[in-house]
């Protein structure tokens, strides 16, 4: 007899609670190993590859692509066992009966694969079985709301379909609502009249019965996408685009259902004003809601105060090119300027902190882990560089390229986009000199490069075309007065002036 496990989404760390699918790696009736991954989601802070902690037979899915889920929402059911090798359909049914009664099958595994769940023994789960929803006439082989297998023709049962979210515009409209994770297709698209109903009409909101009461529609003649036929306001909307659609067509719109013909004679009605456009609403979630948060949460605790300066980074740029066409690793401009910050940090080791409200009391930090703002398709990002203050310009060019890699690749593990104590934010890569950056919260300071560029400048009492940078500094004013920054900066612009300044702490 087959064992039907249940693997639900697991606690991936640093708090997260939530998840969204980005691609499916498995098919329902597909053969899985243990620690394969089986599905990549998207968390505020990376994307990540979900490993199963168990070996069988991929019975059901939970939720669409592009679906948000919980943590400990359910992910797949998977059985285990002879049977589920011979018959892959015993085990999805295995899975309906054997949760519900709460048996706890043992099943070996790899141990603890991510935060928050383990493998040594199958935990017992119930599940509550939804009564499926009659199968429309002439359909065949649906899968049922828990993913279960359907007849087939032939009378043998068959594996069930993976499931996914209906192709309609609902899916859209209540992505991330728990009817919409494994709930059947349902028949038609939402709104579309099927005829009148007998018993109550399936609507909960008063919305929904105003809005389609202004409209004249009639809600005995649509089928909802909700949970047994509810009947949504996403639904009424999509039944009102469609009757507009179908009267600039000729035929008669929701607004005017008993429109009769103008008596003749009559003027002709003025001609429609040209539509607005489309207004478009982008959620605030993954990677893009978690900066927004993060922004927001520095800019109302953080009192931040913000100095510049322009800095001749002629010596600098040479010094560079004497390095690099020394031989060996190309050397950055990057990698020279965290050196520079490191420094400097280990002369103010004030701004190397961050401010613990709740006990009143600023905690300094005695190694730096040096974060870098790195810009994504999947917005913006900071790779933390461990132990910055220990290493060379060599190494530090060689672990800027492979995080700014991952990053843009979105395989950035969670370690490595938290934990940093200060940032550098090369804001010059975008041809922009200045501004005032935001300090990433808890940081107490973040040092800002605009772009280096041949500007006129006065050098040994002449004037003459040097490689100029703007350079800005951030700080919490709690940690530190106006003085402490503004030595900071100076002393970082010494070293792009004359970088023989560094050979004083080397």
């Amino acid at each position: 007899m087959a064992q039907v496990l249940e693997f639900r989404l697991p606690d991936l760390g640093e708090g997260l609670t939530e998840a969204e699918i980005v691609r499916w790696l498995v098919e329902v009736g597909d053969v899985v190993a243990v620690d394969q991954p089986v599905v990549e989601v998207e968390t505020a802070k990376a994307m990540v590859e979900v490993p199963c902690p168990y070996g069988g037979v991929v019975t059901a899915r939970f939720g669409a692509e592009g679906t948000e889920l919980p943590v400990g929402a359910p992910l797949i059911t998977v059985a285990v066992g002879e049977a589920a090798e011979d018959d892959p359909a015993a085990g999805a049914s295995a899975a309906s009966s054997g949760a519900a009664r709460g048996e706890d099958p043992a099943a070996e595994g790899s141990g603890s694969v991510l935060v928050g769940y383990g493998t040594s023994q199958a935990p017992a789960r119930r599940r509550r079985i939804r009564p499926m929803r009659p199968t429309p006439a002439g359909t065949t082989g649906a899968a049922g709301p828990t993913g279960a297998a359907a007849p087939a023709a032939n009378g043998r049962p068959r594996p069930a379909e993976p499931l996914r979210a209906p192709a309609t515009h609902a899916t859209a409209g209540i992505a991330g609502r728990p009817e919409s994770l494994g709930g059947a297709e349902a028949a038609g698209a939402p709104g579309r009249t099927s005829g009148a109903v007998d018993g109550p009409v399936p609507v909960i909101s008063p919305l929904v019965r105003r809005l389609a009461r202004e409209n004249g529609l009639d809600l005995r003649e649509m089928t909802g996408s909700g949970p047994d036929g509810l009947i949504l306001r996403a639904d009424v909307e999509y039944a009102l685009r469609a009757a507009a659609a179908q009267g600039r067509t000729g035929g008669r719109t929701a607004e005017e259902p008993r429109a009769h013909a103008a008596p003749a004679g009559a003027p002709a009605p003025a001609a429609a004003p040209a539509s607005t456009p489309a207004v478009t609403r982008v959620p605030l979630k993954g990677v893009r809601g978690a900066v927004a948060d993060k922004l927001s949460r520095s800019r109302t605790e953080i009192p931040d105060a913000t100095c510049w300066v322009d800095a001749d980074a002629t010596e600098l740029m040479r010094a560079r090119a004497a390095m690099n066409a020394a031989g060996g690793p190309k050397i950055s401009v990057l990698a020279l300027l965290a050196r520079i910050c490191t420094a400097a940090l280990a002369r103010f080791p004030e701004l190397n902190s961050s401010v613990d409200t709740e006990a009143r009391e600023v905690v300094r930090y005695g190694a730096v882990h040096l974060g870098f703002a790195a810009q994504t398709d999947r917005g913006l990002v900071v790779p933390v560089v461990r132990d910055a203050h220990t290493r060379d310009a060599e190494s530090l060019t060689a672990e800027f390229a492979r995080l700014t890699e991952a990053a843009r690749a979105g395989t950035l593990t969670p370690a490595e986009l938290t934990g940093g104590t200060f940032t550098l934010n090369n804001y010059g890569v975008f041809g922009v000199d200045g501004s005032t950056p935001i300090i990433n919260h808890p940081e107490a300071a973040m040092l800002g490069v605009g772009r280096i560029v041949p500007k006129p400048w006065v050098h040994e009492g002449e004037l003459a075309v040097r490689q100029v940078v703007q350079l800005s500094f951030t700080f919490d004013h709690r940690v530190c007065d106006g003085g402490t920054a503004g030595g900071f900066l100076r002393y970082v612009a010494d070293c792009v002036e004359q970088p023989a300044v560094l050979l004083r702490t080397l």
